[in-house]
């Protein structure tokens, strides 16, 4: 019930108003709060009567298979010889994810890198008219034009 705000209760409350009308609302509210009531109760009784069959040393979170299978079936020196095997192989897994991450960020580093030359301007074929207006001439390497050919 804490996850409802002020605009469902007020929903629930008109849909019950609804369905069951002013004069039946009352009567249809005591008996759903009585029924939680003994839901509840049914719940507290069995796991109160679960306890007291496993007896008072045994949790309810003992009851989880993992828990369970540790607490009572395995000594301290079964489990630390099932861990054991386990830790060496995250070690080894754990060093190896770190040369990978060693490796990309090695790689990343060169590639965002800049070079500390531009590159030589490639030169082109020139044309075969051989006009020489500013238009139609190739700008030399590390210069701009001052104008878009194409707009102009």
């Amino acid at each position: 019930m804490e996850n409802l705000g002020g605009w469902e209760l007020l929903l629930i409350v008109l849909l019950g108003l609804f369905i069951f009308g002013p004069d039946r609302l009352p009567k249809a509210i005591s008996d759903g709060v009585k029924m939680l009531r003994q839901v509840r109760g049914m719940a507290r009784n069995a796991t109160s009567d679960l306890s007291k069959e496993l007896g008072t040393d045994i949790e309810l979170e003992d009851l989880r298979p993992r828990t369970f299978l540790r607490k009572h079936l395995l000594s301290e020196e079964d489990e630390l010889a099932l861990r054991k095997p386990l830790e060496s192989a995250y070690g080894s897994l754990r060093s190896d994810l770190q040369k990978v991450s060693d490796s990309v960020t090695d790689v990343a580093t060169a590639i965002n890198e800049k070079p500390a030359t531009p590159p030589p301007a490639v030169a082109g074929p020139e044309r075969a008219g051989g006009s020489d207006s500013p238009g139609d001439r190739k700008p030399e390497a590390g210069t701009r034009r001052s104008f878009d050919i194409d707009a102009t």
